[in-house]
């Protein structure tokens, strides 16, 4: 496939880590920078970035304020895989074509359109919760020893995604990125032992760590207004700037910064 955009995949197989949050922001973002931005959500049972776009146009102010927003794309499945994974693929094929970047959110399941969109990555960020529950889905952990057994269902799924990339001849080499999101503030022993597991796992299976976005109330509001952290610059009814929000804005752009997306070139990749 020809194509210039630099393709993200948010992806989890773990629901409720904040991937269509992150992907919102992470759009906006993008669209902030002046660069042309496509985005797919393939998670059908939820279609959260889908719900949430839908808001941000259904704005009664939404010309007033001048939001910008990406080349939405829902491509849920329908049972028929043959055909889904020809849309999907078309979908992609069409919006990278056509924008610099593309970013596709992914369902909080194994499935076969998942599988699909994480083998187009570029640059795969998976957002995880700070809890030894959540690091299942990335490693088995020996409760005796406290070590990393071994990499766990969606570390292999990642792997498996890469081959196929390189059997239809794209670069195999794909940056992984986990971001730890909702990171305690109070429970240092809990911390301590994500950052020893998660460095040790990080060396067998290839990713990079980074610190992702705090638990905040103020993402619940943002998703039911259709806004981003990004957005609240302009004087919005019922969105006063607080610390609380100043702070979650840094985080946001710390994990931009964190990506290499705070400054891609219009080709659709990271400048040197």
């Amino acid at each position: 496939m020809s194509r210039r955009a630099r393709i993200i995949v948010v992806g989890n197989e773990k629901g409720g880590t904040g991937k269509s949050t992150l992907s919102m922001h992470l759009i906006v973002s993008l669209l902030h920078q002046g660069l042309s931005v496509g985005s797919i959500d393939i998670d059908a049972r939820q279609a959260t970035l889908t719900r949430y776009i839908q808001n941000r146009k259904g704005r009664p102010d939404f010309a007033q304020l001048a939001l910008a927003c990406p080349d939405h794309v829902a491509v849920p499945p329908t049972g028929d895989q043959a055909a889904d994974e020809a849309r999907l693929l078309e979908t992609i094929e069409r919006l990278a074509a056509s924008h610099d970047v593309v970013v596709i959110d992914t369902p909080g399941s194994d499935h076969y359109l998942s599988r699909l969109g994480h083998s187009f990555a570029d640059t795969l960020v998976t957002p995880l919760n700070d809890s030894l529950v959540d690091l299942d889905v990335l490693a088995r952990v020996d409760p005796q020893t406290m070590r990393v057994a071994r990499p766990s269902h969606y570390a292999e799924m990642v792997w498996e995604t890469k081959k196929a990339r390189a059997m239809r001849g794209e670069r195999a080499v794909v940056e992984w990125i986990v971001l730890r999101n909702r990171l305690a503030h109070l429970d240092a022993r809990n911390k301590q032992t994500m950052e020893k597991l998660l460095a040790e796992l990080a060396k067998r299976v290839g990713f990079r760590v980074v610190p992702g976005l705090g638990e905040r109330v103020i993402y619940r509001s943002l998703f039911l207004e259709g806004l981003t952290l990004l957005d609240l610059r302009h004087k919005i009814l019922g969105f006063e700037m607080n610390m609380s929000h100043v702070a979650a804005r840094q985080e946001l752009r710390a994990v931009v910064e964190a990506i290499g997306l705070n400054n891609v070139r219009p080709e659709g990749h990271a400048s040197p």
